[in-house]
């Protein structure tokens, strides 16, 4: 998995991102928003992957949109990022955009380095996922949750659950005492990414 990095190499403030092509041609976009909104010095690590379906999710699953099905890949995926999270020193906060979102929030699940969670419009709707929520304790404290209010309109039966499972992992998640907030967003799920998950790390950043 590449690895680029945007920032200063020795800021105390670490970003982890899971991104693909499409998430690069606007993370420079991303950054200076972040920069703008916080004022704060901070590296982000951009891991770029290669297979997303595969890579970023918790346990396979069926294909819900196309053809290509949910490999279950996270355990492995998260394995390459903590590499990188060398200096326990430093502030880490973990987050992405879409499924690379529900990656983040479950990554918490897994580790308890990450200072935040910045899941910008996740993919909630992924089987099993707020069942998963209640049944375990998240280990971070700080959880930014996002989504488009046109995205629960979504015709696709499975992904126009996404409001239902958010407002329940929100309800979950301030229910076991987490800081958490949910905020929505014009648009539908491809409008203002960048801006969308700048937002989301700020907000942490600065919890």
């Amino acid at each position: 998995m590449d690895r680029l990095a945007y920032g200063h190499q020795e800021a105390d403030i670490v970003l982890l991102q899971l991104v693909d092509d499409h998430d690069l041609t606007t993370i420079e976009q991303e950054v200076a928003l972040i920069r703008e909104y916080t004022g704060l010095d901070f590296l982000l690590l951009a891991f770029k992957t290669e297979d997303w379906n595969q890579e970023l999710s918790p346990w396979k699953a069926p294909a819900v949109f196309g053809r290509q099905a949910f490999g279950g890949g996270a355990e492995d995926t998260l394995r390459e990022v903590l590499a990188s999270v060398t200096d326990r020193t430093k502030r880490y906060y973990i987050g992405g955009y879409s499924l690379a979102g529900l990656f983040a929030l479950w990554a918490a699940y897994r580790t308890e380095i990450f200072s935040g969670v910045a899941a910008a419009s996740p993919s909630l709707w992924f089987p099993g996922f707020t069942d998963f929520m209640k049944e375990q304790q998240i280990r971070s404290r700080n959880v930014y949750l996002s989504l488009g209010d046109k995205e629960e309109r979504a015709r696709n039966p499975v992904m126009a659950t996404v409001g239902a499972c958010i407002r329940d992992a929100e309800a979950v998640l301030r229910g076991q005492g987490v800081h958490c907030v949910l905020e929505w967003n014009k648009g539908n799920h491809f409008q203002d990414v960048a801006q969308r998950t700048a937002k989301a790390f700020a907000w942490g950043m600065k919890a």
